[in-house]
């Protein structure tokens, strides 16, 4: 099993799939980003050896993410390849939802368990505000794919921007009383390329909370008021979905973080927030063997930091959030 010093079982693996995205979220990215070239990614029969050695450390769940994982050619034949590695119990991915529409039923098919969809507001013209070229009718039509693939439960992720989408949120959790999602609002974290902009426009989970039970009435903590990964769940009374909220920021759960990611670009990034990173491409390319590679995870997974440094006013600069995957 892969533990770091601390005694955190690190099970999980994010694995991004590409830096490019069909949106431009203002949060996320500068609209005229230039993204890797295509040989600088890690290329699909790497992503697969990669995955049967964090598999054989006891990585038992992967997520697939971006940029936007969805645009990456070959990604149905991807799935179905990690599908296929001894000791993986579940893959799920995060994705705007643009292409999911024709894609959820073929990704399900390939052994994808469910998906995270981004959605930070139900109004058209926000939306493509926040995402600078997004139509909102083609990511409702990828949820309604995503349903009728079985591709559940649905998460819906909205990140909460000042002046963007606050008042958004008692919408998104109105839709929890009529549907079995996960409506999860997240606070805004800082990173290269935008820090400023994303400190002032921080909204906090207790803010958001407070918004919607001002319009909806209290929410009833679930299962205690424990973390579900990062989320901490709510539900209005007579729900069907649940709500929840990520608030990195104000309340870390760095404690209970078991989380690793892994870089397009081949780095294993041992905290979102942190820029402590391994290349473990340039080995695997160079003709390390699974055995190397294997000790150099283990090494870096050893030095996992206990959490990030947003308290002291550190903040990431080395990568934008589309770079990292989230």
């Amino acid at each position: 099993m892969a533990y770091d010093r601390f005694g955190r079982n690190l099970h999980y693996l994010r694995i991004s799939l590409t830096d490019r995205c069909n949106l431009r979220c203002v949060y996320c990215m500068p609209e005229d980003i230039k993204f890797m070239p295509h040989a600088a990614l890690m290329q699909d029969n790497e992503i697969l050896r990669l995955a049967r050695i964090f598999a054989r450390l006891g990585v038992d769940k992967i997520r697939l993410t971006g940029g936007e994982p969805t645009v990456r050619p070959g990604v149905v034949e991807l799935v179905r390849g990690l599908r296929a590695i001894p000791g993986i119990r579940e893959i799920t991915m995060t994705t705007n939802g643009i292409l999911l529409s024709r894609l959820a039923k073929p990704l399900a098919e390939a052994g994808l368990d469910r998906v995270n969809v981004s959605l930070d507001t139900l109004h058209a013209a926000k939306f493509r505000r926040l995402t600078r070229w997004g139509d909102i009718e083609d990511v409702l039509d990828g949820i309604q794919a995503a349903e009728e693939a079985e591709l559940q439960p649905v998460k819906l992720n909205a990140v909460v921007v000042r002046g963007y989408n606050e008042a958004d949120v008692v919408d998104m959790a109105r839709l929890t009383l009529d549907h079995p999602w996960q409506v999860r609002f997240i606070e805004m974290m800082p990173f290269a390329g935008a820090t400023d902009f994303q400190r002032l426009m921080l909204v906090t989970a207790e803010q958001m909370k407070a918004r919607i039970e001002e319009a909806l009435g209290p929410l009833e903590p679930v299962d205690g008021g424990r973390l579900d990964g990062e989320a901490r769940l709510y539900r209005l009374p007579g729900a069907r979905g649940q709500i929840g909220f990520i608030a990195s920021v104000t309340q870390p759960f760095c404690a209970a973080c078991t989380r690793l990611r892994l870089t397009a670009d081949g780095h294993l990034r041992l905290c979102l927030l942190r820029e402590d990173e391994v290349d473990i491409l340039t080995p695997l390319r160079q003709g390390a063997s699974d055995e190397d590679l294997r000790r150099l995870i283990q090494q870096a997974v050893w030095r996992k930091p206990w959490g990030h440094g947003l308290a002291q006013g550190e903040a990431p600069q080395d990568r934008t959030m589309s770079q990292i995957g989230g």
